[in-house]
């Protein structure tokens, strides 16, 4: 089930790639191009955000049961032990901090178009907090290229 529920968080996180940027790019037509807000751009915000959150409940589900979250701090001797390791910190603090900060960020973004302000600065709200929340999330994903905690691209690749 370990496993499996891996291979999901790691598929989920191309979704939440693909509606951010969907999300950032619609923004900027907005905002360029000075549409309207209307229903399709407050469901490709929520679209994500749903991603996000899933993502957050399959992960904090590996971070609890899975060997690189609690099971790994208790098994280290604690979070000493675990900030003096560069992958155990990775798992057991970078990630999951910097993820939690970008679902924030992606909340507040989408809270924000909920209000009664102009269509413009909903589009420039929904296109900075989604963008700072990008940012966040590519630099905390494991991606292949990263010494010691690279992970594949789709699971299943070697």
């Amino acid at each position: 089930m370990e496993k499996g529920l891996l291979d999901l968080h790691s598929l989920l996180r191309w979704f939440i790639i693909i509606f951010a940027l969907a999300v950032i790019f619609n923004s900027i037509m907005g905002v360029g191009g000075k549409k309207p807000f209307g229903k399709k751009d407050k469901r490709l915000a929520l679209f994500l955000m749903i991603s996000c959150d899933i993502q957050l409940l399959v992960g904090l589900f590996l971070y609890f049961v899975g060997p690189w979250g609690m099971k790994n701090i208790s098994n280290m001797g604690g979070m000493g032990a675990v900030m003096k390791d560069k992958v155990s910190r990775f798992w057991g603090v970078e990630h999951i901090t910097g993820m939690l900060v970008a679902i924030i960020l992606v909340h507040i973004g989408y809270s924000a178009i909920k209000k009664d302000i102009p269509d413009s600065s909903k589009f420039k709200k929904l296109f900075w907090y989604t963008l700072l929340a990008m940012v966040i999330i590519m630099a905390t994903i494991p991606w292949p290229f990263r010494e010691l905690v690279g992970r594949p691209l789709f699971p299943g690749m070697q």
